[in-house]
């Protein structure tokens, strides 16, 4: 990582809910330096700071309970969603150990997520 001090500069922020910037806060964005105008008259010490919207605020339907053979989302209103994991049938493969382990994480999942 190459630093380097930038001294007498002009910086524009643009901003998504905060007037200006508030020490100590991070701000995911763009900063940019602007192209020097003779038009305009300004030196070459001019930046602008563009504040992007954070993608990742809150994910959507995230995991609950993350098994070997299930998985069990929130949807946003608050209901849960059981997922099967993709079905591996290998060698060995037992319908009656695959039912039972489906079962048993269910009652794990649920046990753990209705009683709170």
């Amino acid at each position: 990582m190459k630093t380097n001090l930038e001294l007498c500069i002009d910086l524009k922020t643009m901003l998504q809910n905060d007037v200006l910037m508030k020490p100590g806060k991070n701000y995911p964005g763009i900063l940019r330096r602007e192209i020097p105008s003779e038009e305009f008259d300004f030196d070459d010490n001019r930046y602008s700071f563009t504040e992007t919207i954070r993608s990742t605020a809150s994910k959507r339907n995230p995991h609950v309970f993350d098994g070997q053979y299930i998985t069990v989302t929130r949807r946003d209103d608050g209901s849960l969603r059981l997922n099967f994991k993709e079905l591996k049938m290998g060698a060995g493969f037992k319908v009656e150990r695959f039912a039972l382990g489906v079962f048993n994480e269910i009652c794990v999942a649920l046990e753990g997520l209705i009683e709170r």
